[in-house]
Formats: structure tokens, sequence, C-alpha cells
């Protein structure tokens, strides 16, 4: 570190110039970037996402279903011919009454019928998706049709008076975190100085999506790697400048040079900033060794966001803090020669009443993590997609006729040329929990779809249940190739994802250990830190099911029901970011306690000051990524909403309860074990020992950074 800011300081207009050339490059590749990315969650080798490539193949379309028109009015195959050839003008595929001649596709007073309409893979349908929905609205009206739209893409657009909602931009909703960022900032500084973590985390922002168009150049890169650099990489570049930019003047108010502050803030601030970006982006490996693209370009985008963030802020932000940082801190409404008073006052009362702190907190989370075991991996079902609006009246019309949810979730059975349809139709319609099959003309090349309706929507652990019936029923019939369709889907995440995670979640917290160690020179702090940021994960796992899959809350603050599920994708990437994003704070907490401690030889005197100067860090740096998520919260897809409160609740969860209570507690319980590593480790991890030795007992609210000489007065063996 020492090596780095002396290079840097010496060159640092050679460094202002490189990121400001990153900035500029960043700028105007940033328009680009979301034309490269890729909205494909194909899983290789698993039968649905095999299924869906053949199904594109054969007959052109996603099996997941566009549309779901509904036409009420005088019902005669004729009519309803009429609307269905006008409709696949738009080149779509559509599956309707006229065709079939099932009477399924009839509701129980006949005066109304239902189709299933499908488009191209990835690529919408046909040409706009605006055009596809005037079409089914004017072939119906022009028939003398009432009409109305339902669908899962539908009802995932919100609880508009339409049925849709402009989405926010990705700046509008960047521009909303950084300006609650900057209050914060402004609080915490009560200067200038608030504005430079603002400068950092948009050359860090701009200069990770110029490396995420680099990286699509390459490899497929999802389309949420976009939402990810810029709300999460705003909290943590940030979070990282808070730090070093606090250190930095903490060593001004002490009287030191400005290049000797800026120095010893990368020393001590920056080796926690490296270490902290290290640990995140190795917890975003368990997105990279997943087996499915999409997961994995997450992982890997991911993964440039706290690398290129740790880079900005120890390389441009010293140079920066050298240039122009004394300038920059006025008008110093707030000093930092002393610890927090108030953070003080708390770890010493924590550490007073440590077993109780330390009970309270494990019981609290205990509860926490309880809903986590009930937890259903799929995706919201319909009602929790939208309450109000045409797609969900037009859905409620249907129930109401006797026509259950599951015609948003149908099947899509694919078999080989000349097989006998029949068959097959026979089979599944034999399945308890299938409302009806039908069989869809020859493709070009002789594969044949049957479309299979299941009564339920198939969306989550227990419903999807009906598609693996029907796979059983038909899978050893000569001529079977495969079922695709949502409920397929979530049977392959399962398959793919979720029957390995648990050993990837043991590689990366046994990684993320080892690396700990050699950060603070200590088993047990590392443990420790691993331990309870599992415990805290787990924890946020049972709020979000608590709140989302339960529905307690998610309707009084979102208008959202229970989604009865949490999407399959969610889990990992929630996993992903938060054991890394919160481990953040961790490492910034006892990094300062590892210092302290070394200076003193005295644990509770660690702890106290450990806090006391990096408390009201935390919680700024907590603020500043809920704002961010707050933000992200703001759109109208219910999947980004779980996401964002998930994590927001996890950065308070983690923030509050853990290390503001349990850190400080167990740390003090330790005592001089929580800084023992013996010789022979120490020698494997290639750092200096920490052998066991007598706790020193320093008397409470003592300040060895306190000038009066009565300090050291109180503790004759430190008048030296």
């Amino acid at each position: 570190m020492d090596q780095i800011a002396k290079f840097v300081l010496k060159h640092r207009w050679w460094v202002i110039a490189f990121w400001v050339a990153a900035l500029i490059g960043g700028g105007l590749s940033a328009g680009r970037v979301a034309d490269q990315l890729s909205a494909d969650f194909a899983l290789p080798g698993q039968e649905g996402s095999d299924t869906q490539a053949e199904l594109a193949e054969s007959y052109g379309i996603s099996s997941e279903l566009g549309y779901l028109p509904v036409y009420t009015g005088e019902i005669t195959k004729k009519s309803v011919a009429a609307v269905a050839d006008q409709i696949r003008a738009e080149g779509v595929q559509v599956i309707d009454y006229a065709s079939t001649g099932d009477k399924a596709f009839l509701t129980d007073d006949g005066r109304s019928t239902y189709m299933l309409v499908y488009g191209p893979e990835g690529n919408g349908f046909g040409g706009s998706a605006e055009n596809v929905e005037t079409a089914l609205v004017e072939a119906g009206e022009a028939n003398g049709f009432e009409v109305g739209v339902t669908g899962m893409n539908q009802l995932s657009e919100g609880n508009t008076a339409t049925g849709a909602e402009e989405e926010g931009s990705i700046l509008t909703e960047t521009l909303l975190g950084a300006l609650g960022a900057l209050v914060v900032l402004l609080f915490v500084f009560a200067s200038f100085l608030a504005f430079v973590p603002l400068v950092i985390a948009a050359v860090s922002i701009l200069s990770s999506f110029l490396a995420v168009l680099a990286m699509t150049a390459v490899t497929d890169v999802s389309f949420i790697v976009e939402f990810l650099i810029a709300l999460i990489g705003l909290g943590v570049a940030i979070d990282y400048s808070l730090l070093v930019v606090t250190r930095w003047r903490e060593e001004r108010n002490r009287g030191v040079a400005n290049d000797e502050a800026v120095t010893t803030a990368i020393r001590t601030a920056g080796h926690a900033v490296y270490a902290s970006g290290v640990t995140v982006a190795i917890s975003l490996c368990a997105l990279v060794v997943v087996n499915v693209p999409a997961v994995r370009s997450m992982g890997l985008g991911g993964m440039v966001i706290p690398l290129i963030s740790t880079l900005v802020v120890l390389t441009l932000l010293p140079a920066l803090l050298s240039l122009i940082g004394p300038r920059m801190d006025w008008p110093r409404l707030r000093k930092e020669n002393h610890i927090a008073k108030g953070w003080a006052a708390w770890t010493r009362g924590v550490i007073r009443f440590r077993w109780i702190a330390a009970v309270t907190g494990l019981a609290a989370l205990a509860v926490a993590v309880i809903p986590a075991f009930g937890v259903q991996i799929g995706q919201p079902g319909a009602d929790s997609l939208a309450t109000k609006g045409e797609a969900a009246e037009t859905l409620h019309s249907l129930r109401d006729n006797g026509i259950a949810d599951g015609v948003l979730t149908p099947m899509i059975m694919l078999l080989e040329p000349g097989t006998d349809a029949a068959a097959f139709v026979e089979k599944a319609e034999s399945v308890d929990g299938v409302r009806s099959a039908t069989a869809v003309a020859p493709a070009e090349n002789g594969i044949t779809e049957v479309v299979v309706v299941p009564v339920r929507e198939t969306v989550d652990s227990t419903s999807i249940q009906t598609v693996t019936d029907v796979r059983e029923a038909v899978k050893d019939e000569p001529g079977y190739i495969g079922i695709t369709g949502l409920g397929a889907g979530a049977l392959d995440w399962q398959n793919a994802v979720y029957k390995i995670f648990p050993f990837v979640l043991v590689l990366i917290a046994a990684v993320v250990f080892v690396l700990l160690m050699r950060e603070f020179r200590s088993i047990l702090l590392p443990l420790k830190a691993v331990l309870f940021n599992l415990i805290s994960v787990a924890a946020v796992f049972g709020i979000t099911v608590f709140f989302w899959q339960q529905g307690h809350g998610s309707e009084a603050l979102f208008d959202i029901q229970a989604t009865g599920a949490i999407t399959f994708w969610l889990p990992v990437m929630i996993f992903a970011f938060l054991f890394g994003l919160s481990m953040d704070y961790e490492v910034f907490i006892l990094a300062r306690m590892r210092e302290e401690y070394d200076r003193t030889g005295s644990t509770n005197y660690a702890v106290e000051h450990g806090l006391g100067r990096t408390g009201r860090l935390v919680t700024s740096a907590a603020l500043i990524l809920f704002f961010a998520f707050a933000s992200l919260a703001q759109t109208p897809q219910t999947d980004i909403k779980v996401l964002a409160t998930a994590l927001g609740a996890g950065i308070l969860l983690d923030a509050t309860l853990v290390r503001a209570l349990l850190v400080p507690a167990v740390v003090s319980i330790l005592g001089k074990y929580n800084w023992w590593l013996p010789a022979p480790v120490a020698k494997i991890l290639r750092v200096e020992p920490s052998p066991l030795r007598p706790d020193v007992q320093l008397p409470p609210g003592f300040d060895l950074d306190d000038p009066e000489p009565e300090q050291t007065e109180r503790v004759p063996s430190l008048e030296h």
C-alpha cells in the first residue's frame, strides 16, 4: 500500500489523465452497452432449455406465453378463425378454438374464448410488442368482440390502470441514489469533501461500463449487469471512498502533512478497501462457477464493480486528495480528532453487557431465519404481479367463468417427426392437474408441438409437480423429445443450480476465510466474520420470504399480494452480492480494531475505539447503499423490487444488528483469543504470527490519542 501511494503521489497527473480518459470512454460507451447485453437464461444440458432450443429452430417461437387474449361475444369457429388469422399476420403463433376444435378454449358460459399467442425467442413478437397488442384488440373489435389481454408478462408490468407502467431509466435511478448519497456525505463531512466520493463513483461506474463493453466482445453478458453496475457500483465506490477520505482527514487533523496523511490513509484504510474489494469479488465467484451462462455473466460483470472501484479508490482518490484535498475540506464544520462520543458510549455499554447483547442479537437473527425454511423457488404467482388493471381484470373474468390460472403457464411438448401426437395428447390429459392438451400442425422439419395447459399455474416448488408428472407419463414413449415452458424452466434451475449451490457456498466461505485470516492475522476473527455473514444472509432470506412470499407487508408497502415463491434466479444473486457487500463492513470495523489492538494490546480498547472510529462510517455507508437500492425498488417489475428490498434490508440488518451489536459483544467475549495466529499457520499464509499474550486492561473512556497529560497518568505503563 505504501508503494502504491508513493507511486500515485509521484505521478498524480498521469493517474488523473488515465482516469479522465476512462471516464470519457465510459461515457461514450455506456449507451452502446445496452445493445450488446443478452436476455438469454438458457441452461445447457437441461431438458427444458434444450427443448426450447429445438422449439425455436422448428417453430421459431419461445415457450414463454406472450399474450393471452380473451374475446367475449358471439363465439363461432368462423369468427374466432377470422380473429386468429388477422393476429397471425404479425408473425406470431396462435393456438385457438377454431384451429383445434377443442372446447377447452371456451368458458363455461360459452360466451368467451381465449387464445395462446407465442412469439419469437428473445426478440418480442415479429416487430414490436405494441403491434401485436394492437392487432389483438383491433382483430377482436372488428369481429364484434369485447377484448381483454392478460398473461404473465402483462401482469408483471405492475398495478396501473392500463396494465403498463413506464420503466424508470437507469440514469434516473442512479441520480436518485446519488442524491441520497450526497445528503449522507454532507452530514458526514460537513464540507465540500462530500463531492469527492461522488466523483470517484462516477469514474468507477463509467469505467465499469467500458470494461463490460469489452467483455461483451468475448462472451454474452446479462442485461441485469447494467442495473448492478449503476446502482451497486454507486454504493460500493462511495463506501470505499468514504473510508479512505475519513482516515485522511483524521490524519490531517493530527497535524500530519498532506502527502503523509494520504500515504497513511492508503496504508490503513486503503488496505481495508483492498481486502474488502477482493472479498466481494471472490463472493461473486459463486455466480461464476454456476453452470448457467446468464448467471455466470452476472458474476463476471458483478466482479468488475468492486475491482474497478477498488482500483479507482487506491489510485485516483489519493491523487485528488494530494492535489485539492485540503482546499475541498472547507468549511470543516466537523473534526476527526476524537472518536464519536455516541458510538464510544454505545460500545462501552455493549462491552459491559456483552453476554446479554450477544444472546439478544443471535436470538433476533434466529427468529428472522425461521421463515427461510419455507422458501419456495420458482417465480411470483399471477395474483402478486398485479391486482388491478386490464391484465388482472381479464384474468379474474376467466376465473369467474371456469378457467383457472393454469392457462398462463402452458407447457410445450415436442415430438419427433412421424410420431402419433394423439397418443401423447391422451396420456397428457390423463395426468391429474392437466386441463387440456392440444396437438399443433407439424413444423416444416416434421417436429410436432403439443400444448399442455395445467389447471394451476406452474410457478413454484409445489405447483411444478404437474410438469414432473406429465414428463413421467410420456418420457418413455417412442418419439418424445422433451417438455419446455415456465414450469419446466423452474425445474431446470433446481437441477442445474440449487443441487450444487450448497457446495459452492461452502467453497466461497472457505476461500473468504483464508483471505481474512491473512488480513486480520487471526483465526477466530475471520471465522466469526464468515459465520455471522452466513447467518445474516439466511436472516435476509427469512425476511424476504416473510415479506414477499408470505405477503406480510408487500401489499401495504407496494400494493403487491403475496408472491407465493421467490423467482428462481434471485436467491443466487442475493447471496452472492449480499455476502460480499455486508462483508465490507466487517472488514472496515475489524481492520480498525486490529490496528488499535496492535497499538495497545487491549481488546476492550480495540473494540471501543475501532467501532468508535468506524461506526458512523458504517452507518453512513449502509444508508448510501440503502438509498441506491430504494431507487432500484421503484421499478415496476416485481422481481427487481424483491432483489432491491432484499439487498436493502440485508445491508441495514448487517450494519445495525450484526456490526453494531453482535460484533463488539463477541469480540469482547473472546478477548485475547481474537488476535491469535500461531506461527505454523502464519508461515503458510506468509504473514507475521500473532501469539497469545495477556490482555492489557485500560479504563473505560481512555483515549491514547488524547493529548491531555492526565490520560497517560491514568495508565503509567503507557507514559512512554
